[in-house]
């Protein structure tokens, strides 16, 4: 689901949710559901002020609905199995930070919206660019390319 808190930037959420709909099927999420919520940069300031000590706006949050396992030995990661059901967490992302990457790294709004869409999805599943040793990198950039992305 794609909750648009924000009227800043214009968006075009029934392309999003398609593409949030293929990123399921390829990591094989089956009925586990994601919730992504776009919303302005003091929104998502307040956030990562809260829940990372960075006083300032950021691109993406993910917000694991439960705590992750992960098969440490082989490297895979999958979402832990909630008892009341199947919701894997939220992503909080900032319209206005993305079109500011975008520029940066010569995307289109849509196609920088959906790189931090994917990105958000994998922190949910367990991984961590800051820990993993390039594991996420790695396979975000697997993920891209099979999605279309630059």
């Amino acid at each position: 689901m794609i909750l648009n808190r924000q009227r800043r930037v214009p968006i075009q959420p029934a392309g999003l949710s398609r593409f949030l709909a293929r990123v399921r099927r390829e990591l094989q999420l089956g009925r586990r559901e994601v919730t992504i919520c776009l919303m302005n940069d003091a929104e998502i300031a307040g956030l990562n002020s809260r829940f990372r000590g960075k006083r300032k706006p950021t691109d993406v949050l993910s917000f694991p609905a439960e705590a992750l396992n992960s098969n440490a030995g082989n490297g895979r990661h999958r979402p832990a199995k909630r008892a009341s059901g199947n919701y894997l967490g939220d992503i909080a992302i900032s319209p206005a930070a993305a079109r500011r990457n975008a520029r940066r790294y010569g995307r289109t709004l849509d196609e920088e919206l959906r790189v931090l869409m994917l990105h958000g999805v994998l922190h949910l599943l367990g991984y961590d660019h800051e820990a993993d040793d390039g594991q996420m990198e790695r396979t975000e950039a697997r993920l891209r390319r099979r999605l279309g992305l630059a």
